[in-house]
Formats: C-alpha cells, structure tokens, sequence
C-alpha cells in the first residue's frame, strides 16, 4: 500500500494536514485489509501494536463484563479505532467487531506517535475526534439511565436512519440481543417494543429490513423518554 495513501479518497481531516514525505512515511508503515461480519479488529485485554482506521463499513465497540457484553457504542466509517492506546495504556481496554463488511488501514503505532508529535495540524484533528468520541459516549451513557425501554429503542432506530444510513429504510445490522447489550435490557424486552411499535404503525419490518412509517411519533418517543 506504500503509494496508496496520498491519492486515498477516503483520507482523514488528520492525514490531509500531513506532507507529502509524511504520507509517504505513513504509507510505509500501513497495511489494507478487508474483514466480514462478525470479523474482530480489535480484542480486549490484548497488546496494542497499530491504530486502526476504518474506511468503510461499521463496526460495534465492546466490552467483556462479569455477566454479559456491553456495547458502547456503533462506529461508521471513516473513523479511527484504538486511539486512547496511542497515549496511554498499550493494553486494549475493549474490542472491536465488524456487523457490516469493512476495510481497515492498519497503522504502526510507533509511526502514529511520530507523526503525532512532529505535525501539529494532525495532531489537533486527532484530539477533536477523541473529544467528539468521548463527548457521544457521555450522551449515550446519560440516555441509558434516564431514559425509558421506548426511548432507548427509538434512539437506537433513529440513530441508523439519521446518522448511520440516511434514510428511513435499511437493513438493521444488530440482532436484539446486541441492541439489549447497547440500550442495557434483555432481548424479550427488545422484542416487545419492537412489536409494540409495529402495531402502533410507526415502523415495519420484512425479514431483516426495517422501514420508519411515522418517524414524528419516533422522535417524539425519542425526545419523552
């Protein structure tokens, strides 16, 4: 991949800040691979030897507790995944699993800390993306304990229409049990809402596709709590 980085359409706001010998340092000590669904990227309690930066597809962001998996949260590309590795612990403190086929830049660590330090623009939209990261996780850590079972699910229904697919129709990448593990709550309780909603014609199903048929009572939902 050694001349792939400089013409990348899918180049990050941090690698755009980057000379073209930074790039070509960088393209150096970065590997292309493609993974499926269900494919791990990053696994929990291993050492962290590259940052990775997702160019396409999604993947979900995880923990292993004592009981059962927390997902902390859904990751759209382009995104960088394993930065808090890259300034502190070299032990990754959660995984990450493709749910829709992906490809990932993995980036030696050594080199992303060279670059860290010796170009400040970079830097800076690297720091962004770690405070826009934190500040999702507090957000949705907030939505969690205040909000109700309907309003968790219509945050997670309109989180992929709005923010993930845009558009009303799409093909939900999680089974129930993930979106119990995202929202805290059981798969029966999933599954009821998700029933209640379809009776009261607010969305649809076919097979595994889901189309938003009254997306103001949702958001409503969303915004009650």
């Amino acid at each position: 991949m050694k001349s792939e980085c400089k013409i990348c359409a899918i180049k990050s706001k941090a690698a755009s800040k980057l000379s073209d010998e930074e790039i070509e340092e960088l393209s150096f000590n970065c590997a292309l691979v493609k993974f499926h669904k269900m494919d791990s990227l990053i696994k929990q309690g291993t050492f962290s030897t590259n940052v990775a930066y997702l160019r396409s597809g999604l993947a979900k962001i995880h923990i292993e507790g004592p009981y059962h998996e927390q997902i902390v949260r859904i990751v759209k590309a382009p995104t960088y995944l394993g930065l808090p590795t890259t300034f502190g612990d070299k032990i990754n403190q959660y995984s990450v699993t493709v749910i829709e086929e992906a490809e990932v830049c993995f980036i030696d660590i050594n080199a992303f800390r060279d670059l860290l330090n010796s170009n400040p623009g970079f830097s800076y939209e690297i720091m962004l993306e770690l405070c826009r990261n934190e500040l999702e996780v507090f957000h949705r850590c907030a939505n969690r304990t205040q909000k109700q079972i309907r309003g968790k699910i219509a945050d997670v229904i309109l989180e992929f229409s709005n923010k993930i697919y845009n558009s009303n129709s799409f093909v939900l990448p999680l089974t129930q049990e993930d979106i119990g593990n995202l929202v805290d709550s059981s798969r029966e309780s999933i599954s009821r809402v998700m029933t209640e909603f379809e009776k009261d014609g607010i969305i649809r199903f076919t097979g595994k596709k889901i189309e938003i048929i009254n997306k103001k009572s949702l958001q409503l939902i969303s915004a009650n709590g």
